[in-house]
């Protein structure tokens, strides 16, 4: 039996493709929980649609995707926080920081786009990749600075 992946299937195909299954997995698994449909000339030039509207909003999101990253190239951002001896900070700037200073500027960006590796937990200047889409990737400036202290006492 010949059918239409709606859905990306583990070790049989990615969404779209027409593949050849035994007529019974696709009888009683993928047509019942709606993962593909028969593949008839009907249904085959429906997919084809459905694959020419998904390149072009790939390719608008990819667009998208680098206009934006130009612009978070331009951006720096700075974190004061306080720091003991050696420039040891008392708690650390993560991604959810970031994110939340993005998000004063205008830029609004889930945390989870933002790579740290770990979160800086010393004063410096940092380089910090943020992906936006598969292979668009831009870099933010980060500096965190030692808090000036109080008079001493």
């Amino acid at each position: 039996m010949e059918v239409i992946l709606k859905e990306d299937v583990p070790k049989l195909g990615s969404r779209g493709d027409v593949v050849k299954v035994a007529e019974g997995y696709g009888r009683n698994y993928l047509l019942p929980k709606k993962l593909a449909i028969e593949a008839t000339a009907a249904n085959k030039s429906v997919i084809e649609q459905m694959k020419a509207a998904a390149v072009r909003r790939q390719q608008r999101d990819k667009a998208d995707a680098e206009a934006l990253s130009k612009q978070l190239d331009a951006v720096s951002l700075s974190f004061t926080r306080r720091a003991g001896e050696h420039d040891q900070l008392f708690g650390s700037v993560t991604s959810s920081d970031i994110a939340t200073e993005l998000e004063h500027k205008g830029f609004n960006l889930d945390r989870r786009k933002i790579h740290l590796d770990e979160p800086i937990k010393t004063v410096g200047e940092y380089k910090v990749p943020v992906r936006l889409y598969k292979d668009v990737t831009a870099t933010l400036k980060v500096t965190v600075q030692k808090e000036k202290d109080a008079e001493p006492a």
